[in-house]
C-alpha cells in the first residue's frame, strides 16, 4: 500500500482511546477490526446466560463492549451512529490472523515497551508486506519498540500520535523512526490530513514528541511560578492563563482536571525519566502537591474533584476551587485588575497577550513569567523535538488550542524587545535567536508577494512555506487583491479556474443588510464573468443565523414594514440565489444556525464540513424559518413524493418535528440524518480542505452542463395536514411539553408546513410559501413573549422558556 488510499484498517487495542480511534477511522468510511485481549473470567451476565470461556461473545468481550460504549459517550466519537457497524469486533488468540487483510495496523495497548515489543512480534507475523503499523504511543521511542523487528518492517513502522479524544482534536503527531521510509512520512501526512481531516506535524523520536512536551512544560512552569511567588489562587492563575493569553478558556488547572491528575503525571514522568540531569529535569519532576492530590484521588472530572469541584447549594450547583495551601475548597471567587481588564477589553489574542504582559499589577508579571520560560522553552527544543518552528507552532494551536503558538506569540508581542527584556532579567536565551536577529531580522516569520516564510535555524535563512494548491487561504487571496467585491458584512474573492467565493465575514458572520446586498451583488457578477460560485469563510462558525439585536429594536418600537421588509429582503435574496444562472456551492462548517442554514439550502450542492453544527433554530428565539427555510424543506418533501408516489404527510410530520424543537445536528452525517442535508449533499472531513473541494465541486456542475434550478411548484398537505400537525402539538402541551407560547409557535409553524388552508394536494409557487413565511414570522415579532425570548438569547445566550 501507499498509493494514498487506506480501504482497512486494525485497531489493537480498545480502551478509551483505541476504540475512539477505531470509531473515527468508521466516521471517514474505513472498515476496522477492533483487536483485545480474551477476558480469563466470565463476567456476572455471562455467567448468568450459561455462557463458557470458549463462547465467542466472551472471547470478545472487551471489543464488543467498547463498541457499544461509542453509543453512550458524550461528546459523540462517532458522526453517526450507525458507523459503530464499521468496526469488527475481535480478539488476539482467534483473530490476529485478520490483520493479513488490512492496509494500516495502528496499536494502543498499555504504554508499557516490553508489551508493546511482544506485540510488534506477533504482528510482523502475520501482516502481509506493506502493511503501515504505527503506535499510538504519547511518549515512547519508536525506535525502542522496533528494535528486533525485521528491515522490512521498521521501513512501514511509525508513530501516529492521536490527540483526545481523536473525532474532535485536530492534531495529529506522525513520528518517524530511524528506518522509517520517508516517502511514508509524507504519504501518511497527506492521508490523515486529508481522509482523516487531521492537522499533522512531524515529530523527532524524543520524550512526549513536540505537543506534549511543551505543553507539559507549560503548565509545570505556571505551577511552579504560582507557588514560587506565593499569593495566588487557581482562580487567579486560570484567569491569567486563559483567554487574556489566547489560551482556551480551560486555562491550566480546568485543562488538568480535564485530563485527569493520574495522566498527566504520567506524562510529565515521562519526560523527567528520559533526560538528563539538570534544570529542565528539574522542572518535570512532579510537584509535592500533585503527588499528593494524587494519592487523595482528586483526580479532576474522572473522579470528581481535582482543582475544582462542583457542589449542590442554595442556589443550584456551585463550583468550588481548591487552596492549594490548606487543600480546603471555598466557593471560587472572580478575580480583578487592572491587566486582566486591559487584556478582556483588547482586540484579537496579539492585543490582549500585549496587555497582559505589560501591565504592572501582579497579574501581568505572573503572565510574563510564565510566557518567557515558555517562549525560551520551545526556542530551546527547536532541533531537539522538531526542524520545523511552524510544526512547533501548529502543535500547540492544534493540541492545546493556543491561539498562537510559541513562535507566532513571540513574533506578536515584539521579538527584538521580548528578547531584550528577557536577557535584562537574567535569562539565558538561545544561542540561534540571538544570532537570528543579529544578522537583522525581526520576526521569525514574514510574508512577501504572498508568500509565508518562516526561519530555519539550520541554514540562519527565511525559509518559503511550501504551498499546497488543496488547502485555501481566504485571508492570503485578500492580501493579493483578489476581491472582486466587498463591503463591512462579505466579500466576493476570486478563487481562480473561473470560480468566486461569497465569504462572511461580519461580527459572528451574523447576516444583515450588508450580506445580503452583496450576495445579491454576487450572483450578478458570477452570472457575468465566472463559471460559478462557492460560499464558505474561515472563521470560528460558518454563520450563528440573522442579526436578531435588529430585529429585536425594531419590533419593540413597533416598526412592522421595516421587519417586513427586512424579511421579504432576506427572502428574496435566497430566491436569486436559488435560481443563479451559475453554480452554487456551500461549504458549512463548525455553527450553521438559522439564516445560516437558509443561505446553504439554495445552493445546488451543500459540502459540510463533517464538524459541522446545522440547524434551523429560530423558534428557540420564539420566532420560525422566514429565509425560506420552511419553503424548502417542503419543497423538497414535495420532490420525494412526486418522485416515489408515497404520501407526503409523514415528510412534513418529520419536518414540523424537526424545526418545531430546533434540532441541531451533531455532525454533517447527522444533517442528513435529520433531513437538513439532501442525499446528494456531501460531508468533507477536513476543513482545510473544504474551500478547494467545493470549488471542484462548482467546476465539475459547470462542465456538465450546468441548467439553474427550475421554478417547481410544491404540492402541499393543506388544511387536513395542518390539523394533524396541530393536533399533535396540543397533545404536547397537554402532556406540559409545550408552554401556551409554545403551542402557538407550532400552530403557525404548522399552517406555513402545511401551506395554509387549502385542500390537500394543491401545488402552490415557492413565492405562495415565502408569503406564508413572513406573515407568520412578522406576527410572531409582534408577541411580548417572542421579544422576552430575543432578549434572552442576546444577554444570557441560551433559549428562554416562557
Amino acid at each position: 500500500m501507499m498509493n494514498g488510499t487506506i480501504r482497512k484498517a486494525a485497531v489493537i487495542g480498545s480502551g478509551i482511546m483505541g476504540s475512539q480511534i477505531a470509531a473515527h477511522l468508521a466516521n471517514v468510511g474505513i472498515p476496522t477490526l477492533l483487536l483485545d485481549i480474551v477476558p480469563k473470567e466470565l463476567s456476572e451476565e455471562e455467567a448468568r446466560k450459561g455462557l463458557a470461556l470458549d463462547n465467542p461473545a466472551v472471547r470478545n468481550r472487551y471489543a464488543a463492549s467498547a463498541i457499544a460504549k461509542l453509543a453512550k459517550i458524550k461528546p459523540a466519537p462517532l458522526y453517526d451512529p450507525s458507523f459503530a457497524s464499521r468496526i469488527t469486533p475481535g480478539n488476539l488468540e482467534d483473530d490476529l490472523s485478520q490483520i493479513a487483510h488490512v492496509d494500516w495496523i495502528i496499536e494502543v495497548v498499555v504504554e508499557n515497551l516490553d508489551v508493546k515489543k511482544s506485540l510488534f512480534e506477533k504482528i510482523e507475523q502475520y501482516s502481509k508486506p506493506g502493511t503501515i503499523i504505527t503506535s499510538n504511543t504519547s511518549g515512547i521511542s519508536i525506535d525502542a519498540m522496533a528494535e528486533g523487528r525485521s528491515a522490512e518492517f521498521q521501513k512501514q513502522f511509525l508513530g501516529t500520535h492521536f490527540f483526545n479524544p481523536p473525532r474532535y482534536m485536530k492534531l495529529l503527531e506522525l513520528v518517524p523512526g530511524e528506518h522509517t521510509d520517508p516517502e511514508l512520512v509524507q504519504s501518511m501526512k497527506q492521508f490523515c490530513e486529508r481522509v482523516l481531516g487531521k492537522g499533522v506535524v512531524i515529530a523527532k523520536d524524543t520524550p512526549n514528541f513536540i505537543g506534549n512536551r511543551i505543553g507539559t512544560y507549560g503548565l509545570l512552569v505556571t505551577l511552579q511560578e504560582m507557588q514560587k511567588n506565593g499569593g495566588y489562587t487557581v482562580e487567579e492563575v486560570d484567569a491569567v492563563t486563559g483567554p487574556a493569553m489566547g489560551r482556551p478558556k480551560s486555562a491550566t488547572f480546568r485543562t488538568l482536571d480535564l485530563v485527569g491528575l493520574d495522566t498527566f503525571i504520567h506524562v510529565a514522568d515521562n519526560v523527567f525519566h528520559q533526560i538528563e540531569e539538570g534544570a529542565e529535569k528539574e522542572v518535570f519532576r512532579t510537584p509535592e502537591v500533585l503527588k499528593g492530590m494524587a494519592q487523595r484521588k482528586w483526580l479532576g472530572e474522572k473522579s470528581g474533584q481535582g482543582f475544582y469541584r462542583k457542589v449542590k447549594g442554595e442556589k443550584g450547583n456551585e463550583i468550588l476551587a481548591l487552596n492549594l495551601e490548606t487543600l480546603d475548597y471555598a466557593v471560587q471567587q472572580k478575580p480583578k485588575g487592572a491587566s486582566l481588564e486591559a487584556a478582556k477589553a483588547a482586540k484579537g489574542t496579539t492585543e490582549k497577550t500585549k496587555a497582559m504582559i505589560s501591565g504592572k499589577d501582579r497579574y501581568a508579571q505572573l503572565a510574563w513569567n510564565i510566557l518567557k520560560q515558555v517562549l525560551i522553552y520551545s526556542a530551546d527544543k527547536v532541533g531537539e523535538i522538531s526542524d520545523s518552528i511552524q510544526d512547533i507552532d501548529d502543535a500547540m494551536k492544534w493540541g492545546f488550542s493556543w491561539d498562537l503558538g510559541p513562535f507566532e506569540t513571540w513574533d506578536a508581542i515584539g521579538l527584538v524587545r521580548s528578547v531584550e527584556r528577557m536577557e535584562a532579567e537574567g535569562l539565558l536565551v538561545p544561542a540561534w535567536v540571538k544570532s537570528w536577529i543579529a544578522a537583522g531580522n525581526t520576526s521569525f516569520y514574514k510574508k512577501d508577494s504572498g508568500s509565508l516564510y518562516t526561519a530555519n535555524i539550520s541554514t540562519g535563512q527565511f525559509k518559503e512555506v511550501k504551498h499546497v494548491p488543496e488547502i485555501i487561504s481566504l485571508r492570503n487571496l485578500k492580501e493579493q487583491n483578489k476581491i472582486v467585491k466587498g463591503n463591512s458584512g462579505a466579500s466576493l474573492i476570486d478563487l481562480g479556474d473561473g470560480v468566486a467565493c461569497l465569504e462572511f465575514h461580519s461580527p459572528n458572520n451574523a447576516i444583515g443588510e450588508d450580506i445580503l446586498s452583496m450576495i445579491s451583488q454576487s450572483v450578478d457578477e458570477v452570472g457575468r464573468n465566472f463559471e460559478g460560485m462557492v460560499i464558505a469563510n474561515q472563521g470560528k462558525n460558518f454563520c450563528v443565523g440573522a442579526n436578531i439585536m435588529l430585529l429585536l429594536m425594531e419590533a419593540q418600537d413597533e416598526e412592522w414594514d421595516e421587519i417586513d421588509n427586512i424579511i421579504h429582503t432576506f427572502q428574496s435574496t435566497m430566491f436569486k440565489l436559488k435560481h443563479s444562472l451559475k453554480p452554487v456551492v456551500a461549504s458549512p462548517h463548525k455553527m450553521c444556525l438559522g439564516g445560516g442554514v437558509e443561505a446553504c439550502m439554495p445552493a445546488d450542492l451543500v459540502l459540510a464540513n463533517a464538524e459541522t453544527y446545522y440547524g434551523l433554530v429560530e423558534v428557540g428565539v420564539g420566532l420560525i424559518p422566514a429565509g425560506g427555510g420552511c419553503k424548502e424543506l417542503t419543497q423538497r418533501a414535495s420532490q420525494s413524493v412526486k418522485l416515489t408516489g408515497s404520501d407526503l404527510q409523514p415528510y412534513i410530520t418529520q419536518i414540523f418535528e424537526t424545526v418545531g424543537m430546533a434540532k441541531v445536528s451533531t455532525s454533517g452525517h447527522d444533517a442528513k440524518r435529520l433531513g437538513y442535508l439532501r442525499a446528494t449533499d456531501r460531508v468533507v472531513a477536513s476543513q482545510d480542505h473544504s474551500i478547494y473541494e467545493a470549488k471542484q465541486a462548482v467546476l465539475g456542475l459547470a462542465r456538465s452542463g450546468y441548467e439553474p434550478i427550475p421554478h417547481d411548484k410544491i404540492q402541499v398537505v393543506g388544511s387536513e395536514g395542518k390539523a394533524v400537525l396541530q393536533l399533535g402539538a396540543l397533545g404536547m402541551k397537554q402532556s406540559g411539553y409545550l408552554s401556551d407560547h409554545d403551542l402557538l409557535i407550532a400552530k403557525k409553524l404548522a399552517h406555513v408546513l402545511a401551506g395554509g388552508d387549502v385542500p390537500a394536494g394543491t401545488l402552490v409557487t415557492e413565492q405562495y410559501m415565502l408569503d406564508l413565511e413572513r406573515e407568520a414570522f412578522l406576527s410572531l415579532c409582534g408577541e411580548p413573549k417572542t421579544q422576552q425570548r430575543m432578549q434572552h438569547m442576546l444577554t444570557k445566550g441560551k433559549a428562554l422558556r416562557n
